[in-house]
């Protein structure tokens, strides 16, 4: 729970959180390492001098750091870790869904996990949501369309195989397709994270929300518009926050776009952890003022009532959390590391 400097305590749903694998040990080839380095640079690029992790630890972090991260010296409530797996760059897959469920084993109120399928897989696809559902009960999916699969680089939401897949998360009610469309990361093609994309699924499928990662970052103006007239797409603030520390003119400019075209409804936070942790960035966004200038030019203002939903009641709605009901089983939660 975060307790604003007034006294206020802000329910925090953390929309984008991962526990990953990128050790050397895991790499599958240069790939492998250039994905992990990559993401490394976007931590020490944009995390203030005393947030920034030693390399080694950045790469493989433990069950009892992310739980620490989080919830302990975080903010979160609750945490929605997403998988990712790209097989192709890592020999046990960098951030699978059986791996985030360990941890959510462990600390089952915290945790809402959430699955990924490729599309390309055809039938094995389809059985493996399937799989997703039975074994895990996702409420979501993580969907990264710019992942190597053999010869593949890249896939659409729009593939006649990807409808088939969202028909059936439609069917067995797997609600809240998160999708990374945002900055690229090496050897990813950026076009493969395009975002248009997105305005036709999201017609096409209207029971399903559909998260954009990132905001579309760096095709802001184009998820803008796509988003303002698709009422079931939302945007995702990871990548987009930690500007508010390097750049907070930048990240000005990106929140009042947001809050001018869609509204405080649709905007979702997101620490993308372990890129990041959330307390510095739950605590510098409570603390942020759009700049006068930007503010009156749209006509919108960041008010207190505006970032609490941005900060965990958006997302709660969305996976239909119990505020109440939900501290009140969190009152029994550890605030120390559980025993394995």
């Amino acid at each position: 729970m975060f307790r604003t400097p007034e006294g206020k305590d802000i329910f925090v749903v953390d929309g984008h959180t991962h526990f990953w694998d990128g050790s050397p040990e895991n790499q599958k080839n240069i790939h492998g390492k250039q994905f992990i380095e990559c993401f490394y640079a976007y931590h020490t690029g944009l995390s203030p001098k005393d947030q920034l992790w030693e390399k080694s630890k950045f790469e493989k972090y433990s069950a009892d750091d992310l739980y620490r991260d989080l919830f302990i010296d975080g903010p979160d409530d609750v945490a929605i870790v997403q998988s990712t797996y790209l097989k192709d760059f890592y020999k046990n897959g960098f951030n699978t869904i059986e791996r985030n469920a360990e941890v959510a084993k462990r600390y089952p109120q915290r945790f809402i996990v959430n699955g990924a399928f490729d599309p390309r897989d055809g039938e094995k696809a389809l059985e493996y949501i399937h799989f997703l559902k039975e074994t895990y009960d996702v409420k979501g999916v993580k969907m990264y369309t710019a992942e190597w699969n053999g010869a593949s680089k890249g896939w659409k939401l729009t593939d006649p195989d990807a409808y088939k897949c969202f028909e059936l998360c439609d069917k067995l009610g797997i609600r809240n397709i998160h999708v990374h469309k945002g900055p690229t990361i090496i050897p990813l093609s950026k076009d493969a994270f395009d975002v248009h994309d997105v305005d036709h699924a999201a017609t096409d499928f209207q029971n399903l929300n559909w998260i954009v990662e990132h905001c579309g970052l760096p095709r802001l103006d184009d998820f803008c518009w796509i988003a303002t007239q698709e009422t079931n797409v939302y945007g995702g603030l990871a990548v987009a926050l930690p500007f508010i520390h390097s750049r907070p003119r930048y990240f000005g400019e990106v929140i009042a776009e947001l809050l001018f075209w869609i509204g405080p409804e649709k905007i979702l936070f997101g620490s993308d952890y372990a890129i990041w942790t959330p307390r510095w960035l739950v605590e510098k966004f409570w603390a942020y003022q759009i700049p006068e200038d930007i503010a009156a030019e749209r006509g919108v203002q960041l008010t207190d009532e505006i970032k609490e939903k941005i900060l965990g009641l958006n997302a709660a709605r969305l996976y239909n959390i119990d505020i109440e009901a939900k501290k009140k089983a969190l009152a029994s939660s550890p605030f120390s590391i559980a025993a394995e």
